[in-house]
Parts: structure tokens; sequence; C-alpha cells
């Protein structure tokens, strides 16, 4: 039986900090509660960036703010007598503002005079011209004609490109995508060349994600390569929209995806990640980092310094671990053995008395035959991927903990699993937050 309790003295965060996007991990807003904006996309005012999505209680339209794309503050819903609307997206195609999602089948959207709250129902149509119901929203403005298109994945497998007309009425079709069964769609434009990402359709399964472009809004779309290697689906994934930073330096193109759990509840959290397009051979591929930020003011993509670690082979080991030659590793040795009866201690690991970035350093064979966790001072266990879905799935796993001020924290790792469950241990990094 897999570890299922959390120590939540030990990961609910304190005071507002520097911090990092960690794909996957748990992501907490300015207040300390766990992010809940799933299906959504960002747009920027000004010097802010404005995330909209659907909480999983009632798929009610929730909005966040945040001028580094990092630290988001809950501005609440935006439309409380509103439920069951799924992936709102925001447009602002006149004076008004406009949030556009699905309910029921049906594209749903909700006007208001300001950009934050009074949102309220304007209409609720099937899409034109075929009056097909739909799935999955996605939005996509074109600042070269300051137009606004929603994207759906229709009935009969049919991704589709509808323009938002100037009174915010969904207009006319301006193109399709009839390639298979995708959903999930989402556009960026590069020097003149858009490309649609879609995801396949298998529920809350992530799948691999494929990358369709076209030289015209007007298509014709063709492609469909990955967008991750195949075997990763997409880092644990689903798309959702994707987000151009412009800097003073460079422009940085960013890819949000949902980490959705089995049914798309409370344990779902997010994948957001750079993504590096080559318009020349019309390819986009995500650049895989745990952590990283973007400073939205340069676009400069940075990655954070390893501040102290904390090796396996040198902490207290007990049951059957045992310590071996590891290519791979930092120090060229970690801990192999580890299990129900057999555990990795680190002592002495310090902590800043608030919120702060660790990253586990271990490997399994197989993420779906066990379970990693870990024992913080004096509390229970605590699932490793309870905190971050990409547990087991890469060698670097990050979590945000509390620990104690000063060199004076205890952390046990363990695991429990099937008989052939194997887990090695590496190490512990506290990064600068900075």
């Amino acid at each position: 039986m897999l570890v299922s309790s959390l120590f939540w003295a030990c990961v609910i965060p304190g005071v507002l900090g520097a911090s990092w996007i960690a794909p996957g991990a748990v992501w907490y807003d300015t207040d300390g509660n766990k992010i809940d904006a799933h299906g959504g996309g960002v747009v920027k005012r000004g010097d802010t960036f404005y995330w909209v999505g659907h909480a999983v209680a009632n798929q009610t339209p929730i909005l966040y703010s945040s001028a580094d794309l990092v630290n988001w503050k809950n501005l609440g819903q935006q439309a409380s007598s509103v439920s069951g609307m799924w992936r709102p997206k925001i447009a602002k195609p006149n004076g008004s503002f406009w949030l556009f999602g699905q309910q029921d089948r049906y594209v749903l959207s909700l006007k208001s005079s300001a950009f934050i709250g009074g949102y309220g129902q304007s209409a609720k149509v099937h899409i034109p011209p075929d009056d097909y119901s739909y799935s999955d929203t996605g939005m996509f403005h074109d600042e070269a004609t300051d137009t606004w298109f929603l994207l759906t994945s229709a009935d009969h497998n049919i991704v589709q490109v509808n323009r938002i007309n100037k009174d915010g009425a969904l207009g006319d079709k301006v193109s399709d995508l009839r390639a298979g069964a995708y959903e999930a769609p989402g556009i960026v434009k590069v020097d003149g060349v858009y490309f649609l990402i879609v995801s396949g359709k298998t529920g809350w399964r992530a799948n691999p994600n494929k990358v369709f472009w076209a030289t015209s809004i007007n298509g014709p779309w063709t492609g469909g390569s990955d967008i991750a290697p195949e075997d990763q689906k997409t880092y644990g994934s689903q798309n959702t929209f994707e987000l151009t930073v412009k800097g003073s330096q460079k422009t940085t193109y960013i890819y949000m995806g949902d980490a959705w759990d089995s049914k798309g509840g409370d344990g779902s959290n997010y994948v957001w990640l750079p993504m590096n397009i080559d318009v020349g051979s019309r390819s986009v591929t995500l650049d895989y980092h745990s952590m990283w930020k973007v400073d939205p003011n340069t676009g400069v993509v940075s990655y954070p310094t390893t501040q102290k670690r904390y090796e396996a082979e040198h902490a207290v080991l007990s049951g059957r671990t045992v310590v071996r030659d590891c290519n791979t590793c930092a120090s060229k040795r970690s801990v192999h053995g580890v299990g129900d009866a057999s555990e990795v201690t680190f002592r002495n690991v310090t902590g800043t008395g608030s919120r702060q970035w660790l990253s586990f350093h271990y490997r399994v064979n197989n993420p779906e035959a066990g379970e990693a966790h870990i024992f913080v001072n004096d509390g229970p266990a605590i699932n490793i991927s309870s905190l971050n879905s990409r547990a087991g799935y890469h060698a670097s796993t990050p979590l945000q903990l509390t620990l104690k001020a000063g060199d004076v924290n205890t952390i046990t790792f363990g695991a429990t699993g099937s008989e052939d469950f194997d887990v090695s241990v590496d190490g512990i990094e506290l990064f600068d937050e900075e």
C-alpha cells in the first residue's frame, strides 16, 4: 500500500519569496494556497501577467496576477454564478473584456466592462458554420491584424479556428485541421509562421502532443511531429496555451500544459516549459528543465544555482541499502536498495524557516511500480508524487518545503512498491533563492 498522508506543516509555503517554475510540482499562490487555474491562458496588460483558468471544484473561471510569471496573486472568481465552464480564455476584441470557454459542449462567452470581475453571460452557441458541439477551448491573438481567434476541438475530430468578431460574437471559420483525433489546441506565431499545437484524445492520460504549421491563419495546416520525445508523453501534460514573452534581449515562447491527475481533479498540476522553435524546419520542441524562469523584461531564461548539496553515500543508511558506482551521478556514487525497511537519512539539512525549493535526485526502474516518499523531521511520510507529478520520471525532482531555520533538519528518503521496484538515491540539492 502506497503512503498517501501529507505533512502539511512541512509543505505549506511561508512568506512570499523568489522562486522558480518547476514543471509538475505543486505551485502555490502568494497566500500559500495551491494555484487552481486549469485549462487556462495568460495575457499581459501593462507590466502585469494575468492567468485565467477553471477551478476544479466547480469549473468557475478564476484569475491570478503576476509581475514575474512565478509569484501569482489570487484575484478570485470572475463569474461566481457560472459553473461547469471548462478551459476559459481571455479575449478583448473591443472595448469590453471577454471570457470564452466550453459549457455543456457549447461556446459560452462572458462579458465585463472591467478586466477583473463582473463577468456575465453574453452568449451560448454551437460553433459556426455547422453548429458543431465541441470540447476544448483555445485562444490566439494575432497582433499583426489585432484579431482574436477561438480554437476548438469540434465533433468529427475537427480542430477548428474561428474569428471572434469585433462585437464579441463568434464569427466565421477561417481554417480547420482534419488530421486525426486531436483536441486542446493552441497557436504560437513566429516570423509569419503559425504553429498549431494539439493533444491526442486520451482522456486525462497524457499523450505525445503534436505540432502542425501554416503560413496563414487560413491554413492549410500540415505537419504532425511530436513536440517532445514520444515516450515522455509531453512530460506528462496536455497543451492549453502558448505564451510569447517579448523581452529586450530575446523573445521566449512558453508552452503551458496541464499535468492532469486521473480525474482532472485537485491533484492536477502544471507543466510550463520554454519552446525551441525553428521556423526553417517548421519544428517546435519543448526544452525540458526541472526548474527555470524567464525574466519578463529581457526574455532571458535562467536556472537555479546550487547552494548546497547532500550526497546520499554520506547519509545514514539502513536496511539493505548499498553504495554503488554511478556514472551519471554528481559524485559518481549512489545508494541502491532503498525500500520499505531500507532508508537514506540526511541530517543537518539547512532550512530557511520559510518556503524553499529542494531537489531530490533519485532514479527508479519503473515509476508505475512504486512510490518514493520522505519523512521531514518528526512528520509522517509524504509521497513525493503528491508534491510533483514528475516524480520518478526524471532524475531531478523539485519540491517546495518549509524547513526549520538553520542546519537542524532531518530528511529520510524511503520507498514502497512491488518486489521488482528499484530505487537509487543520488542526493539532495538546495538552491539560491535569488
